[in-house]
């Protein structure tokens, strides 16, 4: 077992695939537990993640398993980030479903407990999703972001990620607008 699973608090994360996860019988059934309770949280506190209110824990089930279902197809990457055997962290990223996108994936979550944010486990997450991503041929990985989530912008383009548009005032929540920036990685430019 890896020591960072077992060690301090301090210890780096450790960053799993669907394979560990499910390999992990403790781990694997936790999942969506710790899952629901970090994205809850951070909903609660107005994280930009999609939900205005903090999603059910059957809405986190349901995600979940079909995001696990796609990375089985081979259609997706879910990515888990660990410490002490304790979730702090999650993303993934999907292939487009229409099959002249299918080249192409979309990174549409990473979720970062916000007891452990800025300690480099988004960063760590978004780099493992990059690598399967470049592994399993995917020509253009894209993001979208709220435009005022600017540590996510730029984490993203420090890890190689261009933009490429914005819809202005387009993310409502209640009377609030913010923009809506669209980031792209081409594999194919990297040679």
């Amino acid at each position: 077992m890896n020591t960072a699973m077992t060690s301090s608090g301090t210890a780096e994360p450790v960053i799993l695939d669907v394979a560990e996860l499910t390999s992990d019988p403790e781990l694997g059934a936790r999942l969506v537990e710790s899952t629901h309770r970090i994205l809850a949280d951070l909903v609660r506190e107005g994280a930009a993640l999609g939900w205005v209110e903090p999603p059910s824990r059957d809405e986190v089930t349901e995600l979940i398993g079909h995001v696990v279902t796609a990375v089985r197809a081979g259609a997706g990457a879910l990515r888990a980030a660990y410490v002490d055997r304790r979730l702090v962290g999650l993303g993934y990223w999907l292939r487009y479903a229409r099959p002249t996108h299918r080249p192409h994936a979309d990174l549409e979550k990473i979720a970062v407990d916000a007891a452990v944010q800025g300690r480099g486990v988004g960063r760590a997450l978004t780099t493992a999703l990059i690598a399967d991503a470049r592994r399993a041929g995917v020509e253009v990985l894209t993001l979208d972001a709220r435009g005022d989530n600017s540590d996510a912008l730029r984490l993203y383009r420090s890890l190689g990620f261009t933009e490429y548009g914005r819809l202005p005032d387009f993310v409502a929540v209640g009377e609030r607008r913010y923009d809506k920036v669209f980031y792209m990685l081409d594999f194919r430019r990297q040679g």
